[in-house]
């Protein structure tokens, strides 16, 4: 049954409902110490046949009516000044049973335990010393006399009861400072793992947009350039026009291939079997295929393995500057060169276009257009290996495209180079 709480005290921030089973036991144990005391005062007063044990026996029952008042009543329990009322009444009568029998100093212990419950140390601490003194007082004038054990045995019964209920408040303290902390914690980390899924769908999206652009779109683009070509060559060229269909079909194999290798993350089908070089030398092929436009591939340096991520985000940047060669430069020449150094690999693409000023090209999605993906998309390629990306161009001028990946470990074991440097028209 639990005792009524005061709006300062420590258990007033405690639900009542999540008490663990401990301080269950101790409430009912003070209950029944209190029960006990008063039974042994009214049972003692009737065996010793004393005059007053009439009033005793009635000051006793009093006392443990107005006691079990307080965990009934729904007022006391929630009302500061009904729990105060409720704890002066109790304390008037015990001083009444103080004063009929020495017995009922013992009283005292567990009524220091209710006061530390119901009010705050500011107002429970004087309070103890009153009932100390009390009790003090009582013993002193049963007996007529003062003794060192009549004095020290309240004063050492209100110390431990200090004692304890510091020493719970400390404890307590303690474990609501734990528990905010993990509940911090727990918080902190929800919030870290919904970062790190953002984080992850940003990234994922980021890459699908990049492959998207690298791949599909300048698949697409060269398929319409193909089909465009041989609806020209219709009907005064058939062969031709056949040509162009068919190189059309190749492009669109190629792309559904690509489609499907980057949904599931895998290397380009360019690098399938063969080297970055050969890769490339390929790619050179394709677009002089395709575009009409006269594209040299060359390679410098000992051609030397390179870390998968490399070996794509180089191939990818080339697929798309000369993509953007292609359908924005309105050039007639572009060279492709890859350059193995010691603790670095470099790929340059340069054409001879109309060029354009770098600084004016619009940020992705801003434009209705849709430009400005290619260039995003190549520096976050870059970028994400530690990389740097340059690209130098003017209105008449040409545009040059540079990156440069560092190679951590670059292997030694030398790689064919692919097919012979050669013009591609």
């Amino acid at each position: 049954m639990p005792l009524p709480r005061a709006p300062h005290s420590l258990e007033a921030v405690v639900n009542p409902h999540s008490l663990t089973p401990v301080l269950r036991v101790l409430r009912l144990c003070l209950h029944l110490m209190v029960a006990a005391l008063l039974a042994l005062a009214a049972i003692r007063a009737a065996a010793e046949h004393a005059p007053d044990a009439p009033a005793v026996i009635g000051a006793a029952v009093v006392l443990a009516f107005v006691y079990a008042l307080g965990p009934v009543l729904p007022k006391v329990s929630a009302a500061p000044a009904a729990a105060a009322l409720w704890l002066a009444a109790v304390l008037v009568v015990w001083a009444l049973l103080v004063l009929l029998t020495p017995d009922g100093v013992w009283l005292a212990f567990p009524l220091f335990f209710v006061q530390l419950h119901l009010l705050p140390l500011r107002w429970a601490l004087p309070l103890v010393v009153v009932t100390t003194a009390v009790a003090v007082g009582g013993f002193g004038w049963h007996a007529r006399t003062l003794t060192v054990g009549t004095v020290l045995g309240p004063a050492l019964g209100a110390a431990v009861a200090v004692a304890v209920v510091l020493g719970y408040q400390a404890l307590y303290r303690e474990s609501e400072q734990r528990r905010r902390l993990i509940e911090e914690l727990t918080e902190a980390r929800s919030d870290l793992a919904a970062a790190e899924r953002t984080a992850g769908v940003l990234a994922e999206r980021e890459r699908l947009a990049r492959e998207i652009h690298d791949t599909l779109a300048q698949g697409l683009s060269s398929i319409q350039l193909l089909l465009r070509a041989a609806e020209r060559a219709l009907p005064d060229r058939p062969d031709g026009a056949l040509g162009h269909v068919r190189h059309a079909r190749e492009a669109a194999v190629d792309n559904l291939a690509e489609a499907r290798r980057f949904v599931h993350a895998l290397s380009p089908p360019g690098l399938d079997h063969s080297s970055l070089p050969a890769a490339l030398e390929r790619l050179c092929a394709t677009t002089a295929r395709t575009s009409g436009l006269a594209v040299h591939c060359h390679v410098s340096g000992t051609p030397a393995e390179l870390p998968t991520p490399q070996e794509v985000a180089l191939l990818r940047i080339a697929q798309s500057a000369l993509a953007n060669t292609v359908q924005h430069a309105a050039a007639s020449r572009a060279e492709l060169t890859l350059s193995y150094m010691d603790t670095e690999v470099a790929l340059d693409v340069v054409d001879d276009g109309t060029g354009f000023r770098p600084s004016e090209v619009p940020a992705p999605g801003t434009d209705t257009t849709g430009s400005g993906f290619g260039l995003a998309a190549m520096r976050a390629r870059a970028r994400a290996l530690h990389g740097t990306l340059v690209v130098e161009s003017a209105p008449g001028e040409g545009t040059a495209v540079a990156v440069t990946l560092p190679v951590a470990h670059p292997s030694t074991a030398t790689i064919p180079a692919g097919p012979s440097e050669q013009d591609r028209t």
